[in-house]
């Protein structure tokens, strides 16, 4: 009923624009009929949401089409890496400037009766399970912003207690395992560098731990600790996932690292492309340790996705033009008056996301510790990661 209701004003909605008056003004050589500005001017910015939002919708069920036709085949996706020049010109896209009229974009208001239809597109287009969401009324979300960062039912995912990691998000198991050689893999087969994703090992006083070895080799300056090994974990966090991070274990973290850089699209797809694509996007690196030494999280932003927010951190703003690519900025929580830094519970929120992208934990552990996943499976947040 209250759908049908909806549906009758629209209509009234429609109807009532096609009466607007018109007004006339002559030239020498034509007479122009127009609506009145401010109408149109109300309409411009919804009617690109709706277009624009419209096209993408397509071009995903169309990439999705694409992949389920190679899993029913039982063949791997095609890989095929990207040239210098095509990932120059990638690069060259302002992707940067994009994401950020589109944050934009997403904080306008939607009038009440065009947010269901909007959202439902997106809900339909994505695959949201919205009886996960705090709130289900869609008339609930004024902006796109809100509706992106809707929170869930507190029994929608349950933590759990038997494993010594979880997954800090929904998402998709892209890669994980140990680290040999400094080489990550971010999909089977394509690679990125530690140190180029880290960066430059932070000075020995911000540490919590001192260095276990003077060797040379940037993994060995990460492994604090004799017999232990570096793993990782790559978690690809779908736009109609849950957008909300959380910490993966009981940790502390000591320092942040963020790298402005673009803002290049991490699906699948593009990371199976694009070799290091994680070490050209921004990102924001968060570093520090757990009872078995060195832990890590890092943040990678994506397309239309450069704002990433860290709840304890307010003075990291992300996607600003006052940073430029090819740079990055540290930060300390050990201080004079907190000498440890910011202790994180397992499951305590920890950040969010605008739209989907990327979270890579890199860590180290005991020989014994063991993955509980498989690669390409869905993951979601409070599930086992891991554990001894």
């Amino acid at each position: 009923m209250r759908h049908h209701c909806e549906d009758i004003a629209l209509s009234h909605f429609l109807q009532s624009l096609r009466k607007l008056p018109l007004r006339t003004f002559s030239t020498n050589a034509r007479k122009v009929h127009t609506a009145p500005a401010r109408t149109l001017s109300l309409l411009r910015p919804l009617l690109f949401l709706v277009a624009t939002g419209g096209g993408y919708a397509g071009y995903r069920q169309y990439e999705k089409y694409q992949e389920r036709e190679w899993e029913k085949l039982g063949l791997e996706i095609p890989r095929k890496l990207a040239g210098h020049w095509e990932v120059a010109l990638y690069k060259s896209v302002p992707t940067r400037l994009l994401s950020r009229a589109w944050g934009r974009l997403n904080q306008v208001e939607l009038p009440h009766w065009l947010r269901r239809p909007v959202y439902s597109l997106y809900i339909w287009t994505f695959g949201v399970n919205m009886k996960e969401a705090a709130v289900e009324d869609l008339h609930h979300y004024r902006n796109l912003s809100e509706f992106f960062r809707r929170k869930l039912k507190p029994q929608a995912r349950p933590v759990c207690g038997l494993h010594s990691v979880i997954s800090p998000s929904d998402g998709k198991i892209l890669n994980f395992g140990q680290v040999k050689n400094c080489e990550v893999e971010q999909v089977k087969g394509v690679t990125y560098s530690l140190e180029s994703f880290l960066g430059p090992r932070i000075p020995t006083e911000d540490l919590p731990f001192p260095p276990a070895t003077s060797c040379g080799s940037f993994r060995s300056q990460l492994v604090t600790r004799e017999g232990n090994e570096l793993y990782h974990c790559v978690i690809y966090l779908a736009p109609g996932d849950y957008h909300c991070f959380h910490s993966p274990t009981d940790w502390t973290v000591s320092h942040r690292r963020h790298f402005p850089g673009s803002l290049m699209s991490v699906n699948p797809g593009m990371a199976r492309w694009i070799k290091e694509l994680f070490c050209h996007n921004e990102r924001v690196v968060l570093t520090g340790d757990w009872k078995h030494g060195f832990f890590s999280l890092t943040a990678v932003g994506a397309t239309n996705v450069g704002s990433i927010r860290i709840y304890f951190d307010q003075d990291l703003h992300t996607n600003s033009p006052r940073y430029s690519k090819g740079s990055y900025n540290d930060f300390s929580f050990v201080t004079h008056m907190n000498k440890e830094g910011i202790p994180m519970r397992k499951g305590e929120h920890l950040g969010e996301f605008n739209l989907g992208s990327t979270i890579v934990l890199i860590f180290e552990a005991p020989k014994d510790f063991n993955f509980k996943l498989k690669a390409g499976q869905k993951i979601r947040f409070g599930e086992a990661l891991g554990s001894l």
